[in-house]
């Protein structure tokens, strides 16, 4: 049966949509500029006073295991409706309108009891796990950010999901205060931000490359097979490392939907521990540089060039 929100939780049905019908010029790669004529912010919400001039190079929040909250991920009633959170990373996908909230919750204490930042890069859901990782995509730019989720809401004007002051920014719906995007769950252990490798990745001795290619297993064409270390003469992008090969196999089968336009092969290469999505290959640096640039706004990170 579903049980009252905590006490301590209270404060999170105040949350709605920060929507405002101001016109205001938020530049990319500019300091935010804040309305200064009447705007239709949920009273004294909205943007701060000050806002910090860096918010273009804020990255996405970095997906990593962390322990569930003991109480909030329990079923609970706000504005009378019930909701049960999911108490696991799943394959979950959404479409609906996000709003974002600014500074009349701006310190105040939120479901995780982490105080909200609306500075940082987290959300509110009403059901994904706390704490948990989510791709949003504004579907009418098609930029991406990731967000952790460290907070309950939205609970007004069917909105699916509540971002923060930057995440919105970056989604460029700061103006309108809502749009239509996507919400995807992402694996704990997704690499959003890779690490650039400074050499590039040289090929094993053809005696190991004998060995590891005999004990490869033969895989239908739509899997993935692990390659432990072999490198081609093709140049390719990284687009995420796994610490288990579960979790890389369903993060390829996603990468795989979102860019079937691309045309290109995607792979899974083990290597110093982890396992590695690629998608290729490119016939120069020049050219796999330049798709990187372009996948940078819909996938929310640049991938990395990896050569050979």
């Amino acid at each position: 049966m579903n049980k009252t929100i905590p006490i301590t939780l209270l404060s999170l049905f105040t949350l709605t949509a920060c929507g405002t019908l101001t016109k205001r010029n938020v530049a990319a790669h500019s300091k935010p500029v804040i309305a200064t004529q009447k705007s239709t912010y949920l009273e004294n919400d909205g943007p701060g006073e000050v806002v910090p001039e860096n918010l273009d190079v804020i990255p996405s929040a970095q997906p990593k295991n962390e322990p569930l909250h003991r109480y909030a991920n329990r079923p609970y009633v706000a504005l009378g409706i019930p909701y049960t959170p999911l108490t696991k990373v799943t394959d979950f996908h959404q479409r609906g309108v996000a709003s974002w909230y600014g500074k009349k919750f701006h310190g105040q204490a939120t479901s995780s009891g982490e105080k909200y930042d609306m500075y940082a890069m987290t959300s509110a859901h009403p059901t994904l796990p706390i704490p948990s990782y989510a791709r949003v995509t504004n579907l009418a730019n098609q930029k991406s950010v990731v967000v952790r989720i460290n907070d309950r809401g939205p609970f007004l004007h069917e909105r699916v999901i509540d971002l923060s002051y930057t995440a919105a920014y970056k989604l460029g719906i700061i103006s309108q205060g809502s749009a239509e995007v996507e919400v995807e769950s992402l694996p704990p252990d997704v690499v959003i931000s890779p690490i650039v490798v400074s050499e590039p990745l040289h090929a094993l001795s053809l005696e190991s490359v004998t060995s590891v290619v005999e004990t490869v297993p033969v895989v239908a064409p739509n899997e993935a097979a692990v390659v432990p270390g072999v490198a081609d003469n093709n140049i390719y992008l990284q687009l995420g490392a796994f610490k288990t090969q579960q979790n890389a196999e369903a993060y390829l089968a996603i990468m795989r939907n979102e860019l079937s336009d691309m045309n290109k092969e995607f792979k899974l290469i083990n290597k110093d521990g982890l396992v590695r999505v690629h998608m290729g290959s490119y016939a120069s640096q020049a050219e796999a540089r330049s798709s990187a640039e372009n996948l940078t706004e819909k996938l929310g990170f640049k991938p990395m060039v990896v050569l050979p």
